[in-house]
């Protein structure tokens, strides 16, 4: 028997899958290659079709390729902070979104819209008369100075 008349050949046994890559995964890589180009370890262009690159990658496996040649910076990473008010109120005004709307399609429930109109309005109210209440003295007439003369 010939080798030209074999025809199986051994096949290595199938790895795992690659894993797709996040976009906190891709930002985190082109945040790297920004602080490279500003360090001046890559030229503009070099930075840009990295940056690119790795917008572009679909798996993990194509994100380290891109800065493995580079130096890791002198500083660490900054620590994380909180997202801030702005995230926060962005989350409630989605939440408050979806909580109006009829289950399974994306229009907005009338008796839900009413409701939360109702509520509002009712909150703006009392924080009103508790902001006159501080603010004002809401009239009582118990300021410095008044020791119950009226």
């Amino acid at each position: 028997m010939s080798p030209s008349s074999d025809t199986t050949t051994p096949t290595a046994p199938p790895g795992p899958p690659p894993v797709r890559a996040s976009d906190d995964d891709r930002a985190a890589t082109v945040r790297v290659l920004q602080d490279a180009v500003a360090r001046g370890l890559l030229t503009a262009e070099e930075g840009g079709e990295r940056m690119a690159a790795a917008f572009a990658a679909v798996h993990l496996r194509d994100l380290p390729p891109l800065t493995a040649d580079l130096r890791p910076a002198a500083t660490a990473a900054p620590a994380r902070t909180a997202p801030g008010w702005g995230v926060l109120a962005a989350m409630l005004l989605d939440q408050l979104r979806t909580s109006l709307r009829r289950p399974g399609t994306t229009r907005l429930h009338p008796a839900r819209v009413a409701a939360a109109v109702v509520l509002g309005l009712l909150v703006l109210a009392v924080l009103g008369s508790l902001a006159g209440e501080l603010f004002f003295d809401g009239g009582g007439g118990h300021g410095p100075g008044d020791f119950g003369h009226r």
